[in-house]
């Protein structure tokens, strides 16, 4: 049986006490731990492998996926046990976004961080957590599992689709971010 990240989509109403969505007016580091959950929008790409070039610091994304990752729900299959068993994932909290270079620039708590509202396929704004992949943002059907593979083969899935800005630009939130 898998342990598999709860779905938080159906348990955070984002209209609950505000006008506005919650993540319109709180800070990151005011979300309760559900409204930090349902921020995910389950697009994967933070679970791609990605190289650092030595040389000059740029990460080059590829299109291998952690293990744990399920390619088809853009989920992971232990959740809640991936930091024991995968000693490189990287635990997201407030104080971090702002210093991980690598997040995905469609990730939700990088466009919030930054002062940017979410885009229209995130689950939150749609309503359907299917809009991340009809959108063609999430990795599913776009990756291979890290999984028997070699770090030297890695070079050999070089991918920038993850790095990539989306078509649409980012809306600017009325509001102080930091």
């Amino acid at each position: 049986m898998t342990d598999k990240k709860p779905d938080l989509i159906a348990t955070v109403d984002p209209t609950a006490e505000y006008e506005k969505p919650f993540w319109q007016v709180k800070r990151l580091d005011e979300m309760s731990q559900a409204e930090w959950e349902s921020l995910c929008d389950g697009c994967a790409r933070c679970c791609l492998n990605k190289l650092e070039d030595w040389d000059t610091g740029e990460i080059i994304w590829t299109n291998v996926a952690c293990s744990l990752l399920d390619s088809d729900s853009c989920r992971c299959k232990d959740y809640h046990n991936r930091l024991a068993t995968i000693p490189d994932c990287v635990p997201l909290d407030a104080e971090k976004v702002s210093s991980i270079s690598w997040l995905p620039p469609t990730c939700a708590y990088r466009l919030l961080d930054e002062g940017y509202d979410l885009y229209w396929w995130h689950p939150l704004v749609s309503g359907d957590p299917d809009t991340i992949h009809q959108a063609g943002i999430s990795v599913r059907g776009r990756v291979v599992s890290e999984e028997g593979m070699e770090v030297e083969d890695y070079e050999d899935h070089l991918a920038s689709w993850p790095g990539e800005d989306p078509d649409d630009e980012p809306v600017l939130l009325n509001r102080d971010h930091k």
